[in-house]
């Protein structure tokens, strides 16, 4: 993607919201409850801004800013991850779970914006549902949604999607929009997730007019619902957003949300420096720092601390992967098996990771208390142990006794907002080399050219992670689903990287989906998870935590183990001064 972003960089300096500001000024009433209005709330992401389009958004920065400005038909609570009506105002689901029914708000408008006629945001209304939903069922190189969303889902999504066309004018048989503010979406099959889904950025609602006006400039153009509009962007630099007046949303209290008046956001791609500008006051919040880190910011408060630290398991999970059909070697399972059997991970979490993270002691899926209760067998999962002897037999079985014949293989990572990847990378070089003689090249490639690789077969042995898209196994295991494979392995494989395929493992996958009883939902789920694990698809190495820091006074901006950001009832005890965007 990175040979499409540089030429908008070039051309545009920044992107300015240029539509009418005479709704802005508008005035609130003094606020109810204990809570206080305005100020800006100060915060930074290490990584540039990929694409802002929902259908388009497959990494956790994109996703904390597009969340800010775009709403679907459901979203998040941030507290507990419940799941809560926006731009639905409520839902009706039929008896065999194949039918929804949503009722839209009658009082939503997009963002005021000069893709509308005298630059006023209009009403929203089902046809732009039926537009977004079938964007996302519609054929597009940056559409990498499609597959973990309505694909194998919605009733003809399939069929939209391979006979899509510019030019083609079919409907989506699964959509079909019963009055202006009604929507109902038939499934193919009960599914238990499809709320959600339907959270997922992919269907984010954004107006037709402004993918009409702005094409392909809409990676860094967001216009939509939510409780923010964007002001400006600069690529790589800086987002300012401001608070929208016309936003729907209300507290318990009958207050108007935002709180805030509006949103800075930074882009420093280092974690030190970060850290530093939060330590300095540049910033009310810092996400994803490492221990050595807090401990670093702690020895500089001299014990009286102007920030509150939360810290929670993520669902997160850090892993090597292996492209199958790319690389011959990787297609055998005892190459695979060797690799991560001659990897010491508790060595790695205490010398390359500093006791960050938590060790991968089971597979794909991080240890949950409440997957575990809801019946996901752990104990099915035993996770790789350091075994270097085991790991050399199985290289001299497929005829490489102490690595000899192998290559030089090309380990890609990408680069951050602090050196964890390198060190992780250079101990496993060390470990390969040393226990089972495998030499390893180290690749460092910025992210946006990382995922690029990835997805287009360029890179067959990759650093990964995958932060879940909700709070279920299956946002993990779709990851190795074979029908997320592309016919043409040289076609862009947006979700299964690996292009792994198991029978097997497919129709265990496939039998969870539709089960709906939960306990047997996941017994499925762990059962393919075994034979993921069996089959060495991956090197799991370990388990994020997150670790965000605060500055006091700053209110409501909960800890999840999504790391999900909703900033619309975020607010400052005191109204804040403004201070210089760092």
């Amino acid at each position: 993607m990175k040979s499409t972003i540089i030429p908008i960089i070039l051309c545009v300096a920044a992107f300015t919201n240029c539509g009418s500001d005479k709704s802005r000024s508008a005035k609130r009433d003094a606020p109810k409850g204990n809570i206080a209005f305005g100020g800006t709330l100060y915060v930074n992401e290490s990584e540039a801004i990929k694409n802002l389009l929902p259908i388009a958004i497959n990494e956790l920065n994109s996703y904390h800013v597009a969340s800010q400005v775009y709403e679907g038909l459901v979203k998040y609570n941030s507290f507990d991850l419940s799941i809560q009506p926006a731009l639905a105002l409520r839902w009706d689901i039929s008896n065999d779970k194949t039918e929804y029914i949503f009722h839209l708000r009658r009082d939503v408008k997009f963002h005021n914006d000069s893709c509308f006629a005298e630059g006023f945001g209009r009403t929203l209304s089902s046809e732009d549902i039926k537009y977004c939903f079938e964007k996302l069922c519609s054929r597009n190189p940056l559409n990498n949604q499609f597959d973990v969303t309505f694909k194998d889902r919605v009733e003809g999504a399939n069929e939209f999607y391979e006979e899509s066309e510019p030019t083609t004018k079919k409907e989506l048989s699964g959509l079909t929009l019963l009055d202006d503010s009604t929507v109902k979406i038939k499934l193919k099959q009960p599914e238990a997730n499809f709320l959600n889904i339907l959270a997922m950025p992919g269907c984010y609602i954004y107006p037709k007019e402004a993918l009409i006006k702005y094409g392909k400039q809409i990676q860094y153009k967001a216009v939509g619902t939510g409780p923010f509009y964007m002001e400006s962007l600069n690529p790589g630099k800086t987002i300012v957003m401001k608070r929208n007046p016309d936003y729907w949303g209300v507290d318990k209290h009958g207050n108007q949300l935002p709180y805030l008046d509006g949103i800075n956001w930074s882009f420093i791609n280092n974690k030190n420096n970060e850290v530093s500008e939060f330590s300095k006051g540049k910033l009310d919040m810092v996400y994803g720092i490492t221990s050595s880190m807090l401990a670093g910011t702690l020895a500089q408060t001299n014990g009286k601390l102007n920030f509150d630290i939360f810290s929670s398991p993520a669902l997160t999970t850090e892993y090597y992967c292996f492209n199958v059909q790319v690389n011959p070697f990787f297609s055998l399972k005892e190459i695979r098996r060797a690799f991560n059997l001659a990897i010491d991970r508790n060595k790695l979490i205490e010398v390359a990771l500093r006791g960050e993270g938590r060790l991968a002691d089971h597979g794909l899926v991080p240890y949950t208390e409440v997957f575990e209760k809801s019946g996901y067998n752990y104990k099915l999962l035993k996770a790789y142990t350091f075994n270097p002897d085991s790991a050399k037999k199985l290289l001299a079985s497929v005829g490489y006794n102490n690595g000899k014949g192998l290559p030089d293989f090309n380990l890609e990572i990408n680069d951050g907002g602090s050196d964890r990847n390198m060190r992780v990378a250079t101990e496993i070089q060390k470990m390969l080399k040393e226990n089972i003689g495998v030499r390893i090249n180290i690749n460092i490639a910025p992210w946006p050219q990382h995922i690029e690789n990835v997805q287009t077969g360029k890179s067959d042995f990759f650093r990964y992670a995958w932060v879940s898209d909700y709070p279920d196994p299956e946002s993990f295991l779709t990851l190795f689903y074979g029908k997320h494979v592309p016919e043409n392995f040289q076609d862009r494989s947006y979700i299964n990287l690996g292009h792994f395929k198991n029978p097997l493992y497919d129709s265990l996958y496939a039998e969870a989906r539709v089960e709906l009883d939960k306990r047997m939902r996941y017994q499925l789920f762990s059962e393919a998870e075994k034979i993921l694990l069996d089959e060495a698809a991956l090197m799991p190495l370990f388990y994020d935590e997150n670790v965000r820091l605060v500055k006091k006074g700053v209110n409501n901006l909960l800890e999840n183990p999504l790391n999900y950001m909703d900033f619309s009832e975020v607010y400052f005890q005191k109204k804040k001064e403004s201070v210089k965007t760092p």
